[in-house]
């Protein structure tokens, strides 16, 4: 969560021509429902198991950079679906940055919605505690702390080509 992954991967999509897309606006384009009316309706585990099948209908197109949230991996066999069908990459941002970025736009985080600084920071510390076995295991882990600006993200996408040139 907040580490940047729809940012870079719009930054990524446009520097090698592919087409992004971040699954959850095309789960709320396709139920005509925000990520937290949907967590409302449906609870966290409803939300889940629509996440899990949309994860897979977008799995089969071509060509495409999928940006997932940071939940979408560590729920049933979404990580070894997502490690059969392509590179999938770990954007790791530092907790403060990730904090910092939650505490800025925690509307849109359903999981954070409400919360103080102080209870952001503790939700923040738990959850990658409970979520790295998942993260570690992607084919790559890059940093994704400097994407507050243009210039930012231009030389952390460029970094990240230059590391991985297969992916271009």
């Amino acid at each position: 969560m907040a580490c940047g992954k729809t940012t870079f991967g719009r930054a990524l999509a446009r520097a090698t021509g592919r087409r992004l897309i971040d699954l959850d606006f095309f789960i709320e384009q396709r139920f005509h429902r925000t990520i937290p009316q949907i967590f409302t309706e449906r609870g966290e585990e409803g939300f889940r198991r629509l996440e899990t099948a949309m994860l897979q209908e977008v799995g089969e197109f071509d060509d495409v950079i999928i940006a997932c949230g940071g939940g979408t991996p560590c729920f049933g066999d979404n990580l070894d679906y997502m490690l059969g069908r392509g590179t999938v990459l770990f954007l790791e941002a530092s907790e403060g940055r990730i904090i910092e970025r939650i505490i800025a736009n925690s509307s849109r985080r359903p999981l954070m919605a409400g919360k103080k600084p102080d209870e952001i920071a503790e939700a923040v510390g738990e959850g990658l505690a409970a979520r790295m076995p998942f993260y570690r295991r992607a084919h790559i882990c890059f940093n994704g702390d400097r994407l507050e600006d243009r210039r930012q993200i231009d030389d952390t996408v460029r970094t990240f080509l230059e590391a991985h040139p297969e992916l271009a």
